[in-house]
C-alpha cells in the first residue's frame, strides 16, 4: 500500500499525525527537535472519529495516513479538541474528502473555528460530562479552558483506558518513535518539562483544576497532541505535572545574564559562587549564547531567578530585556528574585531589572550593583552579599506530591 501509514497504538486506535522534521521556533519557543502534530483515528464497532488534525502543510500526510485505515469519505466525526491551528489547520481538508462528518467541540471551539475558517462546518456541541458512543468504544469529553487557551477539551476513551490529552503532557520532538520507551526516558521528560514552561506555566491554578478532573480516572495511556505517546511512564509523567503544577520550586538558581565588557559576567559568577557555597545548585545562563525557552525549562523547578544586566544607554541590554518580558508573561510565582550589573556612571539597568522581577510578583533580594570592572574584593564582597541575603531567607516549606491515578 502506498503513501504515508497509519500506525496502530491500540486495537481500533491509530496514530495518524504529521512529524514536522524541519520546525526550528514555535512562536518564540526554541524547538531544536522539531515536533508532531498527533491526530488519532478511533474506529468502533459503528462509527469512526479522527481526533484533531494537523497543520495545514502538513495535510497530505494526515490524510493518507486515515486514508490507509479507513475511506476518508465513511468518517462519522472530526473531534477538535483545540482551535489553533496547529491542531486545526487541516479540517477544511479533512472535511473536503469527508462532506458528511460531524465536527464535535465545545462551545468556545465552535465559536473559534468558525472565526478562525469562516465556514459553516456540521457542528456538535459537547460539555464536560458528555459522551459520544462509537459501537465499543465511547469517548467521554472533559472541557479545559485556558489550558492554554479557552477552547482546550480532553477525552477519554474508557474501554481502552486512553486519555487523549490534547496540549497537556505534550513535548516538541520529532522522531520515527511513537512512544515513551522507545526513547530514553530523560529525554522526554526534559522536553515535557520545556513545553511546560514555555506553554503552560502561566496558566497553573486552570491545569491543576484539569489534572483534577482527570484524577479519578483509570489511565494506562496519554495521547498528547506533541511528541511522544506516554505507555509505560504514564505515573511518572502524572507525578512531573503534579508537582509542576503546584509551583513548590526546588532549592535550584539560575543567573540569567548578558555582558558588555565581561563585569556583569564575573558579577554572575560570583553570584553563582554564593549559591554554591550555601549549598544549592545554580545554573549560568549567557543570554548571548542560551534561547530564553531553554531557560525556562529551568525556571520551571528553580526558586531563584537572578538577573543582570549592565547599563546601556541608560536601559538594559535588548537581550535581558527580551528575556524579561517573556519571563513576566510566563508568571511563574513563589521566586526569588535577585538583580544585578554592572555600570559607568549611571546604573539604571538595575533597577529596571529589578522592577521586572517584582512585575513578576518575586519575593526580592537587595539589587547588587557595580561601578566598572569589579576587582577581586569587589567580587568576593559580592558573593558575601548574596550568601547573608540567603542565610535570612525562611526555608520552603516541604510538600507532599499524590500523583494522579494510572
Amino acid at each position: 500500500m502506498g503513501g504515508m501509514q497509519a500506525r496502530k497504538i491500540k486495537e481500533g486506535i491509530y496514530w495518524v499525525g504529521g512529524i514536522d522534521w524541519s520546525l526550528r521556533l514555535f512562536h518564540g519557543y526554541s524547538t531544536p527537535r522539531g515536533t508532531t502534530y498527533n491526530a488519532y483515528l478511533v474506529v468502533g464497532e459503528k462509527k469512526t472519529a479522527l481526533i484533531d488534525t494537523v497543520k495545514s502543510y502538513l495535510s497530505e500526510e494526515l490524510l493518507e495516513r486515515v486514508s490507509s485505515v479507513i475511506d476518508l469519505a465513511k468518517l462519522d466525526y472530526l473531534v477538535c479538541n483545540h482551535v489553533e491551528m496547529d491542531h486545526s489547520g487541516a479540517i477544511p481538508r479533512v472535511l473536503e474528502r469527508a462532506p458528511n462528518a460531524t465536527v464535535v467541540t465545545c462551545a468556545n471551539g465552535e465559536k473559534g473555528l468558525r472565526e478562525h475558517f469562516h465556514r459553516d462546518f456540521r457542528f456538535q456541541q459537547v460539555k464536560t460530562g458528555d459522551k459520544l458512543d462509537l459501537g465499543g468504544k465511547t469517548l467521554s469529553f472533559v472541557t479545559t479552558p485556558m489550558v492554554h487557551w479557552p477552547d482546550n477539551m480532553v477525552c477519554y476513551l474508557p474501554e481502552d483506558r486512553l486519555l487523549f490529552s490534547n496540549d497537556s503532557f505534550g513535548q516538541h520532538y520529532a522522531s520515527p518513535e511513537r512512544f515513551d520507551d522507545e526513547l530514553p526516558l530523560h529525554l522526554v521528560v526534559e522536553e515535557a518539562q520545556k513545553y511546560f514552561g514555555n506553554i503552560v506555566l502561566c496558566f497553573l491554578p486552570m491545569v491543576a483544576k484539569a489534572l483534577e478532573a482527570v484524577s479519578g480516572l483509570d489511565i494506562d495511556m496519554i495521547a498528547p497532541s506533541h511528541g511522544l505517546i506516554w505507555r509505560s511512564h504514564v505515573r511518572t509523567i502524572l507525578e512531573h505535572y503534579k508537582r509542576w503544577t503546584s509551583n513548590q520550586p526546588e532549592e535550584r538558581a539560575i543567573v540569567v545574564y548578558d555582558t558588555m565588557w565581561d563585569s556583569t559576567a564575573k558579577m554572575a559568577r560570583a553570584i553563582s559562587g554564593a549559591f554554591e557555597n550555601r549549598g544549592v545548585p545554580a545554573k549560568l545562563y549567557d543570554l548571548k549564547e542560551s534561547h530564553i525557552s531553554e531557560i525556562m525549562t529551568d525556571v520551571v523547578v528553580s526558586r531563584y531567578i537572578c538577573v543582570g544586566s549592565p547599563t546601556l544607554n541608560n536601559s538594559i541590554l535588548p537581550t535581558v530585556a527580551s528575556f524579561l518580558t517573556y519571563l513576566r508573561s510566563l508568571s511563574p510565582k513563589k521566586r526569588v528574585g535577585l538583580a544585578f550589573g554592572s555600570y559607568g556612571w549611571g546604573g539604571q539597568s538595575i533597577e529596571q531589572v529589578n522592577g521586572y522581577l517584582k512585575d513578576c510578583g518575586f519575593d526580592l533580594l537587595e539589587p547588587v550593583k557595580a561601578k566598572y570592572v569589579p576587582d577581586a574584593e569587589t567580587l568576593h564582597a559580592i558573593t558575601a552579599q548574596v550568601e547573608k541575603a540567603l542565610a535570612g531567607l525562611a526555608a520552603p516549606k516541604p510538600i507532599a506530591i499524590v500523583a494522579p491515578s494510572a
